[in-house]
């Protein structure tokens, strides 16, 4: 292997594992001056206000994250082969592309087959600080695959199969080939109110504020996220 690629999947590790503390909460508020004094990176004020405006992250917040993002993706972007790569250094014991595409696309909000750092702030704002409703918001966009409005039973089965195939081994007990399905049978009785086959937004998100199961099986997607 050549000492470029080397170096680039090391950089794609170290990435993986400053997106990892991100979103898990490891990233301790209480060392980001510390961080900050190490930084060398200058940041443009003015797309560092409309962020902060536009998202639940103090200035010193993003200056951090878009110090670990710049560092780690010097291009500005991330691609979706890179966040693929990403996913499978959090979930080796499964395979996590069919999932990473899935997320990839409701990250990449003007679907030009990047994820810039604003993409990614703002997806990220959503997922730890925003209202439970926002979430939901989001969570129906991720299974809204082909972004028409709607879910159908195929595409939630793509995501609940996709998440059952990043966990691998890590499923107890062991799932039967049905499982996903039974799940997503369960979930269509509930949120289908209407019975035409599909789950609108205002489905989907008064189903899941109503239904204390339906909201602990969420935090599947959430502790995956």
């Amino acid at each position: 292997m050549s000492s470029c690629r080397k170096r680039c999947k090391r950089e794609i590790l170290k990435f993986a594992q400053y997106l990892f503390r991100v979103i898990t909460g490891t990233l301790n508020p209480d060392s980001i001056e510390d961080e900050l004094e190490l930084s060398a990176v200058r940041h443009r004020p003015e797309a560092l206000e409309q962020l902060e405006a536009q998202t639940r992250f103090s200035r010193k917040e993003l200056q951090i994250l878009y110090r670990g993002f710049k560092n780690e993706c010097p291009s500005g972007v991330v691609n979706e082969d890179t966040f693929k790569e990403i996913y499978a250094q959090f979930f080796p014991q499964g395979d996590a592309s069919t999932y990473a595409h899935f997320l990839f696309n409701a990250f990449d909000t003007d679907h030009n087959g990047s994820v810039s750092f604003e993409d990614f702030v703002m997806g990220l704002s959503i997922l730890l600080r925003g209202s439970v409703q926002e979430k939901l918001n989001w969570a129906f966009n991720l299974y809204d695959i082909n972004k028409d409005g709607y879910i159908t039973k195929e595409e939630m089965l793509d995501i609940i199969k996709s998440i059952y195939d990043m966990m691998g081994k890590c499923t107890y007990p062991i799932l039967k080939e049905e499982t996903p399905r039974q799940h997503v049978e369960i979930f269509f009785q509930k949120m289908d109110k209407n019975r035409d086959g599909v789950v609108t937004i205002d489905e989907f998100i008064d189903c899941c504020q109503n239904d204390e199961n339906i909201m602990r099986s969420m935090q599947l997607f959430e502790n995956v996220i």
